[in-house]
């Protein structure tokens, strides 16, 4: 384990604590002329992560959501994305708002939460699309306490893509997506869009689900699975660059091979009853995190 996760873990473990006996650490006195004590950093950084960790079980998600917590590391995966409260959030279809309902009262006061959901004004708009779409519209206008000055921004390409101004939002994440856009050809649109709105040096954030070293599965198969290196190679393509990568969502039991890809296992358990125990036991899918940057300005 290197320094940084060391570090990184004794912060998550010390922000725990104080969630857990209801306390936090003393101020500073903002009247102060003395200088700042070295370890008001650190302090600052555990009460941030102690307020996202506290958001990750709050009562503003459901039991199921909450569940979802030790496969999915929601806490650990957005540290590592390098998510502050300040910051210009771009969710690409949030589904049913899993991360959303972390992030978005997170940045609420001083940054905001962007949803880029689906265009259903088409004709030909899947149902599934309508039933997410209209879901994360109620939730918006009935949850204020938690999306209050939230906004919803559109991707649904080729078609109808509208992430916002050029510029304009600190990071972009998304959470197992690209296969389905890999499936569809339209990965190269969607990094520009990603490209396009997101300011010079900002964050692009990635969990998908990952197929074997060196291996790429057909997507005409549609398994929900691809290769890292072809994530990687595809982004860099866009013109991001790949700054770190983790294994804090990866899962040495899954082998990416099941009858029904990836929607075998846990949550969607497409099998039903057949072999449920075998698929629980696996958990949900191994999955690439990595993290890109935006190049500043005239920076290779």
């Amino acid at each position: 384990m290197t320094r940084k996760n060391l570090r990184s873990n004794a912060l998550l473990a010390v922000s725990l604590a104080w969630i857990l006996s209801g306390c936090a650490p003393n101020q500073t006195d903002p009247s102060s002329t003395q200088s700042e004590d070295p370890g008001d950093a650190a302090i600052g950084e555990a009460r941030d992560l102690a307020e996202l960790a506290a958001l990750a079980i709050g009562p503003q998600r459901s039991p199921e959501h909450i569940a979802r917590n030790p496969e999915r590391h929601p806490v650990e995966t957005l540290q590592f994305f390098g998510l502050e409260r300040d910051m210009t959030v771009l969710e690409i279809l949030p589904g049913g708002l899993w991360y959303g309902e972390i992030i978005s009262p997170y940045v609420r006061e001083e940054g905001q939460y962007i949803a880029a959901g689906y265009d259903t004004s088409r004709p030909d708009a899947p149902a599934y699309q309508v039933r997410l779409q209209e879901a994360m519209e109620t939730r918006f206008e009935s949850q204020p306490e938690t999306f209050g000055g939230a906004r919803i921004a559109t991707l649904s390409p080729p078609d109808a893509v509208d992430l916002g101004e050029p510029g304009s939002v600190d990071a972009v994440l998304t959470f197992r997506n690209m296969h389905g856009w890999v499936r569809d050809g339209v990965e190269s649109q969607v990094l520009s869009a990603f490209y396009e709105v997101l300011r010079p040096g900002g964050v692009l954030g990635i969990v998908q689900h990952r197929a074997g070293p060196l291996s790429d599965p057909d997507p005409e198969a549609f398994i929900g699975y691809l290769a890292e290196e072809r994530v990687i190679a595809m982004v860099e393509a866009a013109g991001f660059v790949l700054e770190a990568t983790s294994e804090i969502n990866a899962n040495p039991r899954d082998t990416a091979d099941h009858p029904r890809g990836v929607w075998t296992l846990p949550p969607s358990l497409r099998l039903g009853e057949q072999d449920r125990e075998r698929y629980e036991a696996i958990g949900e899918s191994d999955r690439m995190t990595l993290r890109f940057r935006k190049p500043e300005s005239g920076e290779d």
